[in-house]
């Protein structure tokens, strides 16, 4: 292994840690710009158009960079199993998030670190997990738990309703988690923005196929919300969070940068309540706190 590679497993410098927790936090509002853009486009139709805009923006900056975005033929077989990775994690999202409210989906959708550690331990050398780190990641995934069980139990609000939506999100953010080490080895071979470029392309085929055949887009409901929700997840999300995200990713510790989403449960909950008149239950809260300060500790003493 070469000294390069040897650096990225080490603490994250102040610049990477303030760009980290400011991704993370505007990572908070995606469930609610997901749920406004719902309002008129189903899931399918969602990821289509968000991911439309998100090549665009992306294809123009690597344009005004003067960046080649053409991988070379030995790179594309890990770029399409990026790219089906991504367009599972993506729908599955979707779906979760029409059906589980902006507070839990918010909460659920922070744990993706979780599985970032788990799957960098076995995949990625320089990358485990020591008891720290263990014990934060537990406390997080109980957070997550205590949101879960609140759809389930007896008086919740239905397995049918909160706990599927729950679940699935929760699946997702395993997804998740499992595709941004399968990223790894290409952001750090062929640079981020070719990377997140042909990830976005490949989906736009089974989106725009899978809406056209089982969905319906309600144009009746189209209003500067749901329009706005799409814009920021096509711009802010996919567009530069995704590049940010993904620069971070290719220079230091995949299960460190991540573990920085203890901010993101925080943001989204808020967003939640403000933006869409969620009420926050006491669940809620223990989730966010358990999530936060789990996610906190597994970042902990690895910034550097």
């Amino acid at each position: 292994m070469t000294d390069r590679n040897a650096n990225l497993a080490v603490g994250l410098p102040l610049q990477a840690v303030l760009a980290s927790i400011a991704i993370h936090a505007l990572w908070g509002g995606n469930p609610v710009a997901v749920k406004l853009g719902l309002e008129v486009f189903p899931p399918m139709w969602s990821a289509f158009v968000r991911f439309t805009i998100a090549t665009v923006c992306v294809a123009a900056w690597a344009g005004y960079r003067g960046l080649s975005l053409w991988p070379k033929r030995e790179y594309w077989p890990v770029l399409a199993l990026v790219s089906v990775a991504f367009t599972i994690q993506i729908g599955v999202m979707n779906i979760g998030f029409s059906l589980a409210s902006g507070t839990v989906s918010a909460v659920l959708q922070s744990t993706n670190p979780l599985f970032v550690a788990l799957f960098a331990h076995f995949l990625l050398a320089r990358d485990r997990l020591d008891r720290r780190r263990t014990a934060g990641l537990l406390i997080a995934f109980a957070g997550a738990a205590v949101v879960l069980l609140r759809g389930t139990v007896s008086g919740g609000d239905g397995l049918g309703v909160v706990g599927l939506g729950g679940f699935l999100v929760l699946a997702s953010s395993m997804l998740l988690g499992l595709r941004l080490v399968l990223m790894v080895k290409p952001l750090r071979a062929i640079g981020e923005i070719p990377v997140v470029l042909w990830m976005m392309v490949f989906s736009l085929v089974p989106f725009g196929i899978c809406g056209a055949l089982f969905e319906s887009i309600r144009w009746e409901n189209l209003g500067w919300m749901p329009v706005g929700g799409l814009l920021y997840q096509g711009m802010i999300i996919a567009g530069l969070g995704f590049m940010v995200f993904s620069f971070l990713m290719k220079r230091y510790s995949p299960s460190v940068v991540a573990s920085f989403n203890f901010v993101s449960p925080i943001s989204g909950v808020f967003l939640s309540v403000w933006m869409l008149g969620e009420s926050v239950t006491a669940s809620i809260v223990a989730g966010v706190v358990l999530v936060g300060a789990g996610l906190y500790l597994a970042a902990g003493g690895r910034r550097g």
